[in-house]
């Protein structure tokens, strides 16, 4: 456990959903609250046009009042990580199945103009002063449009609230300092934790999915900071247990044990984008050549 004292910095995550914040970087969220961080989770939608993902879950009057028990979901995760939460309130776009793909619903984030629907997040920008804020990647981590949109929102967001000519009503000017995109999943994390299961007698539930991967090694490259954070494994998986309707407690998410993970990849992994500090990569910290308000 870290013994550092971080009062007076602050750190804000943009997600598309309510799940999203335990399933990306929730361990290094909840190291830096440990340390004294002011953490804010944005999430842009309510996630009511999301599937049951978990079987035990899946059950009369769960699907029909799905909205509902995905904030009660969120209230208990974000308690859990020790941070402060609001909904941007937009409506979930769901998964555009088939071949071709669906049109989206009308009406939903991901159709949004996305100036229009920054302008909420710029004012919690403003509000919140972030030194830091973390988003996806332009692709969304994976295209869900929701993800996509988000990603799309937090790098206008991201400059926009810096900019006092643009709608000074949502707030003072605030730049924060730095931008990253989270980096979840890796070809070089999955494979050394295929290895490791391998190597110990057990089953890796990896194996297909290493087989079928079309590697990257660009977007591989682009990892730049990776923040020590397996001390928080625990509290990273009992934020993803709060989101009961999203995962099962007997599916992918634990079949890795947890001092497997902590002793072959301890590290959530992020791609600094955007920096008006001076610091040099590969780094360690969010908050690398930041400076703390006084």
């Amino acid at each position: 456990m870290s013994g550092r004292d971080r009062a007076g910095f602050r750190l804000m995550h943009v997600h598309a959903h309510p799940d999203d914040e335990s399933s990306k970087g929730a361990a290094s969220t909840a190291k830096y609250v440990a340390e004294g961080v002011d953490v804010h989770v944005v999430t842009c939608t309510g996630g009511e046009r999301g599937s049951i993902l978990n079987p035990k879950m899946d059950r009369p009057g769960i699907l029909e009042n799905i909205h509902e028990i995905r904030r009660q979901e969120m209230e208990r995760a974000r308690d859990i990580l020790g941070v402060r939460q609001d909904w941007l309130g937009f409506v979930d776009s769901g998964w555009p199945d088939g071949d071709p793909k669906p049109p989206l619903p009308e009406g939903c984030f991901g159709l949004m103009d996305v100036a229009e629907a920054a302008a909420p997040l710029v004012a919690l920008i403003r509000s919140f002063r972030p030194h830091v804020v973390t988003t996806y990647d332009e692709n969304g981590g994976y295209p869900h449009p929701d993800h996509i949109m988000c990603h799309k929102i937090s790098v206008f967001a991201f400059e926009k609230a810096a900019d006092p000519t643009w709608r000074p009503e949502l707030g003072e000017a605030w730049q924060a300092a730095k931008l990253y995109y989270h980096h979840s999943f890796s070809w070089a994390k999955i494979s050394a934790l295929h290895a490791a299961m391998l190597e110990h007698g057990l089953e890796s539930p990896y194996g297909e999915r290493l087989e079928n991967w079309k590697r990257d090694p660009s977007w591989e490259a682009r990892v730049t900071t990776r923040v020590e954070c397996g001390d928080y494994f625990g509290v990273r998986d009992q934020a993803l247990l709060a989101h009961a309707t999203q995962i099962d407690p007997d599916g992918f998410w634990f079949a890795i044990p947890r001092e497997l993970q902590q002793k072959v990849w301890p590290t959530e992994d992020y791609e600094l984008v955007v920096s008006h500090v001076a610091s040099s990569t590969p780094e360690d910290d969010l908050f690398a050549g930041v400076q703390p308000d006084a």
